[in-house]
């Protein structure tokens, strides 16, 4: 979402993982910012007027090495306000005259930090002179730049926070756009309206109208959109949202690939064939995905053949319908990221989604993701201004290919039902125990083992089921929900006795990172 006429932050995306939640920060305290990929950023002559400061992110690479990105330091030094985060910090240092050199002490995870110096950035941010923040880091800086002040410390870095006032330049080692990081909003307030001196101008009400007036000059009088809609938050507030943009051009199509959730097709259908009546259409794709699945093991192929699988229904959907220019979807900025560089920067691929990087190269639609830079939770708060159904809003996250990326290895049909009818007592148990809600996503994962079990006497040998529930604010981090060691118990119970073709259950106890909040 661009914006021409509106006081703003660059942010400089050198490949990190993390760099949109630097733009997540900034946007929440209510400042509209830009991502550029540092590529981009050197091919700047002037600065837009409305560019009130500059944040560095960090990155994959090493400062250290031949093919570390760099910058034109002459943009930036002494004209806007710059915080350099991690690989930001580092390169600022090495631009500056100091010196960044391989640790032999690296720090990856939580780390005591020590304040050194009082600094306008850090006002607020310390209790009693510490605090706790995220490091992720194999290079430190050893030698500081001259005329930087030393503003915090932690055990393995003796500059994580350094400070040149005159300048208005403020770098971090540590990472204060992630969740771990203690107060790390603070940091972010404070170098937007204290030394920025940026008056707050992004609001929920302001984005939607943003995203209206987008999607209204992208689509011609003449042209339709055609929304996957899947039941989940994203596409339903996106279905909302286009059905209030262009409604006489929307058609919405549901597509059951027989991998939903159980009872999930007939749910979808009630609401949206009341809601959008002749916009709306389900088609009945069970067989045709579970043929392109048969004997499809690795996870990047299902997640391809998923998504090509899609496109090529939508293709056949259309084929004697006039005007179906554009393909809407509900992709996420974690899609995204997790599937290609969202700005163009060296960044590591984790996994292909089915509507990123399992999309076929060739094919007839224009995309529409008015999503694309957003969150779920920011996708929520617009569904809430839209008055999307509550029931659809709090739902929790599930992924587009369905119960594909739950089953590890080859997928039957009797593999999906064992597993559909343990996911539903889980969630109706979650339900009932009023834990859902305090959970950001919960499932069950059929495992390619089988185990030996005893039940009325004789021997069993049945499929493991794994139990999945985290918590997170928006999927990018995670970690894994601490239940009461009875209600797992009884869960675990329940889907054993009540579950033929199961006999044990584990529960999965990894965060994210190391661990991806689905299994493939």
């Amino acid at each position: 979402m661009k914006s021409k006429n509106i006081n703003k932050i660059l942010i400089v995306d050198f490949g990190s993982q993390v760099t949109q939640l630097i733009a997540r920060q900034v946007r929440e305290l209510g400042v509209y910012c830009e991502l550029i990929n540092f590529k981009k950023f050197n091919k700047f002559k002037t600065f837009d007027k409305n560019i009130k400061g500059i944040i560095l992110s960090g990155g994959p690479k090493s400062t250290l090495s031949k093919s570390a990105p760099n910058i034109k330091w002459k943009l930036f030094l002494n004209k806007l306000p710059l915080l350099g985060i991690c690989y930001g910090h580092q390169l600022i240092s090495n631009i500056c005259g100091g010196k960044t050199k391989y640790s032999n002490k690296k720090e990856f995870g939580s780390a005591i930090l020590i304040e050194k110096k009082k600094s306008k950035l850090t006002e607020g941010f310390f209790t009693n002179k510490k605090n706790t923040v995220w490091m992720s880091h194999s290079d430190s800086v050893m030698i500081k730049p001259k005329n930087f002040n030393v503003i915090a410390s932690s055990k393995n870095s003796k500059f994580a926070i350094l400070e040149n006032k005159g300048k208005k330049i403020f770098t971090t080692q540590f990472h204060p756009e992630v969740f771990h990081t203690n107060n790390g909003k603070k940091l972010f307030s404070n170098f937007l309206f204290k030394i920025c001196k940026i008056k707050k101008n992004w609001t929920e009400k302001y984005k939607l109208q943003k995203l209206i007036k987008e999607i209204r000059d992208n689509v011609g009088p003449n042209q339709k959109v055609m929304c996957a809609l899947s039941g989940g938050v994203d596409s339903s507030v996106l279905a909302h949202l286009l059905h209030k943009a262009i409604k006489k051009n929307l058609i919405c199509v549901y597509v059951d690939t027989g991998l939903m959730r159980q009872g999930e097709t007939k749910e979808v259908i009630n609401i949206f064939k009341k809601k959008f009546k002749n916009s709306f259409t389900a088609v009945n794709a069970q067989k045709n995905f579970l043929n392109k699945l048969k004997n499809i093991s690795d996870p990047e192929k299902k997640r391809k053949i998923i998504g090509k699988t899609f496109i090529k229904i939508f293709e056949k959907f259309t084929k004697n319908k006039k005007n179906i220019t554009f393909l809407a979807q509900g992709t996420l900025y974690p899609d995204l990221i997790e599937s290609k560089s969202f700005s163009g920067s060296p960044t590591s691929i984790i996994k292909s989604h089915h509507n990123v990087g399992g999309l076929p190269k060739n094919m007839k639609f224009k995309l529409i993701e008015p999503f694309k830079e957003m969150f779920k939770d920011e996708v929520r708060k617009l569904g809430n201004l839209l008055k999307v159904n509550n029931f659809l809003i709090n739902r929790h996250p599930f992924p587009g290919p369905g119960l594909a990326i739950r089953i590890p290895g080859p997928i039957d049909k009797k593999k999906v039902e064992i597993l559909q009818k343990a996911d539903k007592i889980f969630i109706d148990e979650l339900k009932k125990r009023k834990l859902y809600e305090k959970i950001w996503q919960a499932f069950a994962v059929l495992l390619p083992v089988k185990s030996v079990g005893v039940m009325g006497d004789a021997r069993t040998y049945e499929f493991v089921c794994a139990l999945r529930a985290v918590t997170s604010q928006d999927g990018m981090t995670a970690n894994y929900y601490y239940f009461k060691h009875s209600d797992l118990s009884e869960i675990s119970n329940k889907i054993v006795n009540e579950v033929p073709g199961i006999n044990r259950v584990v529960y999965d106890t990894t965060s994210k990172p190391p661990g991806t909040i689905e299994w493939e």
